[in-house]
């Protein structure tokens, strides 16, 4: 039994991504022994995402046996992104299940605590003071480099945070940029930067511990020194083991307990729509880390395997039903590496003959196939086409389709433009995707002029550009358009017949004959 004086501690779980490099390891365990010293009457554990050990199951376990009832799950981490929003309560959940006498609650992440901004004022004035210069604020660039995320509203805190110290601290600027995902990358950041004319820059790392990226950021600053020696480049501390932090770390998990963890669901993409990111609304709450948790728990590490493909198997009916179509004309007047999408187009439409029209652009096909392994995006005209493709390829193959076809943006552009929402859609997978996408057209003629232009005029280059719409208006003017494209790939037919089923058809085909050649060794 545990006892009373046992079951009123409180559990604190601090929560860390986990690296590859041992100086970030060990930096947070010692920020963990800061919180134990700072805590003293909590039973305080830690675990990690990824890499490093123990895993966050194996923290809750041990503060579990320490004798705690109310858990805190606290994030490890700066700022409200995948980590804290998905991957961190998945988590949780999964202990609550194999806990259910236990209560846990979940912390918000640091986030812009005024302890953090007093942290970064310190890390500054110390960078400011290891100068052997005296230079003004006003004539230095405060340059904030951040994790970088696909999260728009952890980039943005980045921004907030580097515009509250420009204006607290008297910077004549301040510039952000990112160590990855989002843009501008540190190298990039750092040259434009260095272009605004100040005499001193500041380079802050908005990161809690030493480790790859931030080896990589004061690299990057070096570089910069020695290439532009007419600015001083100072080198600021990230925040690091430092009491302001293990005291944000303890007030998060005192707020959880008493049902204060703040989050900004506000502009969280996956509670409401943001703009850009209306598709993530919803989505579920998944850890995407199992495969590397605890990864470095041994020595020595076994190098990575890579993915077992298996040759794509269909259902006996659809197998039988492509026994009947390969037996029921003669293909030998096809190209070999045609038959998959082609075999398909007459099963989705019943019809020997649907065939006989179709254009295929030299090497179409592998640059399809090429393409979808290479890019792994598709994007659609209408959301028929996008849910006519099959999932289990989509996600063996790890590839994303994308279809703008609904959003608000496309809509306002729709009306701004004169144009159609199918063509708004392509224009804005342009903006969005640039080159590396796969574009399958069914239903707008429309989508396939407005391709056609962008390709024309703007230099657009998709994959690969499949466009196979059916109808009677624009439909055989469209399809002639983009079989003069000679800039890029293509695949369409002759005349009126099409359609969103045909269009993801082809786009089945090249997703299938990928996975085969996958499965034989011959693709990567």
């Amino acid at each position: 039994m545990v006892s009373n004086k046992h079951a009123e501690r409180l559990g604190i779980v601090v929560a860390g991504h986990g690296s590859r490099d041992p100086d970030a390891v060990r930096e947070f365990e010692a920020l963990v022994e800061l919180i134990r010293a700072r805590a003293p009457n909590d039973v305080v554990t830690h675990g990690y995402l990824e890499f490093a050990s123990p895993t966050i199951a194996d923290a809750a376990v041990a503060n579990v046996e320490a004798g705690a009832r109310q858990i805190a799950l606290v994030p490890g981490v700066l700022l409200a992104a995948r980590h804290a929003k998905n991957d961190m309560p998945a988590e949780m959940l999964a202990l609550a299940r194999d806990f259910p006498d236990v209560d846990f609650h979940f912390g918000a992440p640091m986030s812009l605590d005024p302890k953090l901004l007093q942290l970064a004022q310190e890390r500054i004035v110390a960078a400011e003071a290891a100068s052997p210069h005296t230079v003004r604020r006003d004539e230095t660039c405060l340059v904030v480099v951040g994790r970088g995320t696909t999260d728009p509203d952890a980039n943005g805190e980045v921004a907030k945070l580097a515009r509250m110290l420009e204006e607290g601290m008297g910077f004549g600027a301040a510039y952000v940029c990112y160590s990855g995902t989002a843009q501008p990358l540190v190298a990039d950041g750092l040259r434009r930067a260095a272009l605004l004319g100040y005499r001193r820059m500041v380079v802050l790392p908005f990161f809690l511990f030493d480790g790859v990226l931030v080896k990589r950021i004061y690299a990057a600053a070096d570089a910069l020194a020695e290439r532009e020696p007419g600015i001083e480049v100072l080198k600021a501390g990230y925040f690091g083991v430092h009491p302001l932090v293990a005291d944000v770390m303890i007030e998060r998990a005192r707020e959880a307990v008493a049902g204060r963890a703040a989050m900004n669901c506000s502009l969280c993409k996956y509670r409401v729509q943001i703009v850009g990111f209306e598709q993530q609304v919803g989505e579920p709450q998944r850890a995407h880390h199992v495969a590397v948790r605890g990864l470095l728990a041994s020595e020595p590490v076994a190098p990575p395997q890579p993915p077992v493909y298996n040759t794509y198997v269909p259902h006996p009916i659809e197998a039988e039903s492509f026994r009947i179509i390969a037996a029921g004309r003669d293909w030998s007047t096809f190209p070999p590496e045609q038959l998959t999408v082609l075999q398909r187009i007459v099963h989705t439409s019943g019809d020997f003959h649907a065939v006989d029209d179709f254009y295929f652009s030299a090497g179409a096909i592998d640059s399809g196939i090429r393409a979808l392994l290479r890019c792994r995006r598709v994007v659609t005209d209408v959301t028929m086409v996008q849910t006519g493709l099959k999932r289990a390829l989509l996600e063996e193959l790890g590839i994303d389709t994308w279809c703008g076809v609904h959003d608000r943006e496309t809509h306002l552009m729709a009306e701004q433009y004169g144009i159609t929402r199918s063509a708004a859609g392509i224009r804005r997978a342009w903006q969005k995707f640039g080159n590396d996408v796969v574009v399958a057209i069914g239903d707008a003629p429309t989508a396939i002029a407005e391709a056609a232009r962008l390709i024309r005029e703007h230099g657009w280059r998709p994959q690969l550009v499949i466009g196979l719409p059916v109808g009677f208006v624009g439909t055989r003017e469209s399809k002639d358009e983009l079989r003069r494209c000679l800039q890029v790939p293509r695949i369409t037919n002759s005349g009126t017949r099409g359609g969103s089923p045909w269009a993801a058809s082809v786009v089945n085909g090249l997703m299938i004959d990928a996975l085969n050649g996958l499965a034989s060794g011959g693709g990567s």
